[in-house]
Parts: C-alpha cells; structure tokens; sequence
C-alpha cells in the first residue's frame, strides 16, 4: 500500500524565498518516489504579513498535492518586531509567550483543523521549522505520526520555555547537522526523543552558465555572491560594511552582488549591486560567474547556497561565529571562515589572489557535499524514517 506523507509549513511555492520552505519543498518533491505526498500549508507568499496571496484550495505542483488555507489575520511587521522585543527583553509569563506564537503566526484554524481531521489519513506528518504557529499548534495534534524539521540554531526564540515542550513531542527528530542536534538536546534536554541527520539534496539545473548571468545583469567585474534574504537577521549589513572595508584596503576591480528581496536600505555604491529575487536557473548562472560565495550569517542550521556553492565547484567564505557554518568548513576543506573585519579583508584577498587555492576548496567541498547531499543519500535516510514510523 502506497505511503501518504504529509508536509506542513508556513508557506509553500516556486514564488516562496526562504530556506526552511525551500527545502520542504525539494524534499516534498523528492519523496514523491517514495509516497504520495501532501503539503499542506497557508495562503501567503511574504512571511512579514502572511497576507492571502494564493487562493485556498487544493492543486498539484511537481507532483506534489497542495492544500493551502487562509490565515486568520495577517500582521503589521513593525508591530511584531517590537512585541517580540519587548517579550525577549523583559520577564513574562508562559501565558504571553502562548499569546506571542499565536500572534507571531501563520496561524490558521482551518489548517489545524485540517491536520485534525487527517490524522488517520496519513501515515507520518513532516513539520518544517519549529518557530511558526504551523509547526507549534499542529504537530501537537499528531505527535504520535511527527517528524519535525526544526532548522534550529543558537537564537533567542529557542531558549524560550513553550518551546522546550514542544521539543519533546515528535516521533522523531530530523536535523541538519551534527550542531543543530547537540544545540538542541542541550537547551531544551530532549535526547531521549529518537532523531537523526537527515539534511537534504541539492538540485542543479542543467548547464549553468556564466556568460549567461554576465549578460543577463551586465556585470563585466569579478564578483563575490551573496543569495538569500537581504536582511538584518541574516547579517547582510555588516557584510556590506566588511565589504566596503576591504575596498578601501585593496583597490582592485571588484563587485558585491546581492540576490534576494531586500529588507534594508542599501548604499549607493558602484560596487554593491543588488539584482533582486533570481530563478533557480539564474541563481546558478550567478554561482558559476562568481570568485567566492559568501555567507555572513551568524545563525544557520544549515546553509544551501553553502552547499550549491561547492557542487559548483565555489569556494566560500563563511561567518566563523556561526557554529554550524564553521563546522561545515572544517569538515569539507571547501571554504574559509572569519570572525572579525581584519579576517574578512585577509581571508579574502587569500582567496582572491590564488586562483589555484580557490579551485582547490571548490572541489573539495564537491566531493563533500556529493557524498553526504545527494538526494540518492537524503532519500535513503528519509525511506528508513518512513518504515520506522
């Protein structure tokens, strides 16, 4: 009998720009070799409002059967950025952290009611990331069926106490790296719940190519990479500011491009050129045509455009601080960390004056992610998590 598999995440489509649903997504996609596969998510596009963009129903993408729902009230971004502050900064009761998750959201009642309602229609129940009202209001309902995702890492939201309960209540466990699960079961003491290294597969599109981005953006200059949120959460303002450090120490032809919707004000500076959301065939194009991927991120439970940086044979340089991204350089030889400006401006001009240490990395960090990424890997490790379950 066919296995139905069941993914619930707070937002879920080829116009969504986030890691946790990317990689729902691809595994949602994957494992329909495996099972028939649900995704049962929300109505919105854009996390900071979670308004209503896609209608409510069911439909089919890649193979996949999407069930979405509206959200019962959207958010105003500012407004939830100070309370959440205000709950982090000052002494609360667990009364007003539940409040906060609700508030926080996607929250959905018809969403939850749906996973209800499911719970003997599917034979497991895949949360992906612990931080949303998706994920902390549903997987209660099935927690006997639930694998959960949590893309955890070392920030403030995980030490919060409605999270520890929240920790001890899946099946099963499925982290990214080796980090994540020692971050976790020491915060919130769950090392009796059953986990495992799951992490996930890359997908490449066929023939990037790097004349096609240059052409494409007119970038003529070499060029270090940034993809992914433009953010204050992901660090991006100091790596601009390190950026335009290292420019001001090496005057050499040299562009900081940054791929992603953009949360922040950026400089008007010839050299930081800024290209918007980019397709996942772009992406590439941009990855083949770049000197170095960088990732200043200081909180990550693991980082993708790390991993689609090195099957491309890229080396990248990484922010030290973040535990799991150093940990990913040390295991794979693939890139360099820093931890402070002065490192930025001396393991970059390493890089980028030695060509032969930078196809060096590149390929040792191809070999690495081949061995652990492929999806042949990540699908095997999801096939013995379905049959346990």
């Amino acid at each position: 009998m066919t296995k139905r598999i069941a993914i619930i995440v707070q937002r879920y489509g080829e116009e969504v720009n986030g890691g946790a649903e990317l990689h729902a997504r691809w595994l949602a996609e994957q494992l329909t070799s495996l099972a028939e596969v649900h995704a049962i998510t929300t109505c919105a596009i854009d996390y900071t409002t979670w308004a209503d963009e896609y209608p409510a129903g069911d439909s089919v993408l890649n193979g996949v059967i999407v069930h979405r729902f509206p959200v019962d009230q959207a958010r105003k971004w500012g407004d939830s950025q100070r309370k959440t502050g205000h709950l982090l900064l000052r002494e609360h009761s667990l009364f007003e952290e539940m409040t906060w998750m609700k508030e926080q959201g996607p929250y959905s009642s018809a969403l939850l009611a749906f996973i209800q309602e499911s719970a003997a229609v599917f034979d497991a129940f895949i949360f992906f990331t612990y931080l949303y009202a998706t994920t902390y209001f549903g997987l209660p309902l099935v927690a006997e069926k639930a694998i959960l995702v949590p893309t955890a890492h070392d920030e403030p939201f995980l030490y919060m106490p409605l999270f520890r309960s929240l920790f001890h209540l899946p099946r099963l466990i499925a982290f990214n790296t080796e980090p994540e699960r020692e971050l976790v079961q020491r915060v919130t003491g769950n090392g009796r719940v059953q986990s495992t290294i799951a992490g996930i597969g890359i997908n490449v599109p066929d023939n990037p190519s790097a004349t096609a981005f240059r052409n494409q953006f007119g970038i003529t200059d070499p060029f270090l990479l940034y993809v992914g949120r433009i953010h204050p959460a992901k660090n991006v303002a100091e790596l601009i500011d390190d950026f335009l450090a290292f420019r001001q120490v090496y005057d050499q032809p040299l562009k900081l491009v940054l791929a992603g919707k953009s949360h922040i004000d950026l400089p008007q500076h010839p050299d930081i050129v800024p290209i918007g959301f980019v397709s996942e065939q772009e992406k590439f194009n941009a990855i083949q045509a770049a000197e170095v991927v960088l990732m200043p991120s200081k909180y990550e439970s693991l980082s993708m455009i790390v991993l689609e940086a090195w099957l491309m044979g890229k080396p990248v340089l990484v922010n030290g601080r973040c535990q799991v991204l150093r940990y990913q350089c040390q295991q794979s030889n693939g890139g360099l960390y820093y931890n402070t400006t002065t490192e930025f401006i001396a393991t970059l001009q390493k890089l980028l004056q030695s060509p032969n240490l930078r196809a060096q990395l590149g390929e040792q960090g191809r070999k690495f992610t081949q061995a652990r990424y492929h999806w042949n890997v990540i699908l095997s490790k999801y096939q013995t998590i379905l049959n346990n379950i």
